[in-house]
């Protein structure tokens, strides 16, 4: 049955706590968190660290529990270059220990064998304490379209290794919702939904991707084609980044709240 969920770079820095009162509040089950506030914080709120602060976590693990809501994806498992990703074997225990059902990568890394190698060793990392992995495409990014994911899914060859497709850079990758259809639906993990026009707005992808997102409904993207296109039992997540509306005043809550009626009519359409 498909979960409605909310990503962590649609708050803009959010503390946790807060952030899962707010997805319960609004009627999703899960959201999707990394261990530490994104930069950009236009609100003015508190830094947190989910990982040095043990109090923080416990708090958070209460909040999950006592609003029902899940943490669906775990942020920031990024492949870099001259790191190894056993050096996130803590980061690991530490989104285990929140309850974390899987994590996702992306590579910032220009060197593709060196970038498969490493996803296979994290997505064992994860396997080992539980946890699913996603791989997704984007593409300013190595691994920049359809062909290439489905490439490392295949080299990495782990049923719980699969991909998150993200509705903006799957459509500019060059995807379609018949990409979508014809795929195993195995192979896909989790959804990342928001609208965008189909040609950039601005000349750097990724502030776009980051800060400059649309509602469902608002922008180009054949939305309504990829959703039908999907597995039923998935996650279906926002990740709606509105940098002019949180620096006009406009909260999350009245942000996501739009948002979300607009997800739920395409849904019921």
């Amino acid at each position: 049955m498909l979960r409605l969920g909310l990503e962590q770079l649609s708050v803009f820095g959010l503390p946790p706590v807060a952030f899962v009162n707010l997805a319960a509040d609004l009627g999703c089950e899960c959201i999707s968190t990394a261990l530490t506030a994104m930069p950009y914080n236009p609100h003015g709120y508190p830094a947190f660290s989910l990982r040095e602060d043990a109090a923080l976590r416990r708090e958070m693990i209460a909040a999950l529990r006592d609003r029902g809501v899940a943490i669906s994806l775990g942020e920031g498992c990024n492949i870099r270059p001259n790191q190894s990703v056993s050096d996130m074997a803590r980061d690991l225990d530490l989104f285990h220990e929140l309850g974390t059902e899987r994590i996702n990568m992306v590579s910032l890394d220009s060197d593709l064998e060196r970038s498969l190698d490493q996803f296979a060793q994290l997505a064992s990392m994860a396997a080992e304490r539980g946890m699913d992995s996603t791989l997704e495409l984007c593409p300013a990014l190595i691994i920049g379209d359809l062909a290439a994911a489905l490439a490392a899914v295949r080299h990495v060859g782990r049923p719980d290794f699969r991909l998150l497709v993200d509705t903006m850079h799957f459509a500019r990758s060059g995807a379609t919702a018949a990409d979508i259809a014809a795929l195993d639906p195995a192979l896909i993990g989790y959804v990342q939904l928001s609208d965008a026009p189909l040609r950039p707005r601005i000349e750097s992808y990724m502030q776009e991707a980051t800060f400059e997102r649309m509602a469902p409904g608002e922008g180009e993207l054949p939305l309504r084609e990829m959703l039908a296109a999907l597995p039923e039992d998935i996650v279906v997540s926002l990740e709606v980044p509105m940098r002019k509306e949180a620096e006009a005043g406009i909260g999350p809550e009245i942000r996501l709240r739009r948002c979300l009626e607009a997800t739920r009519a395409l849904l019921a359409a």
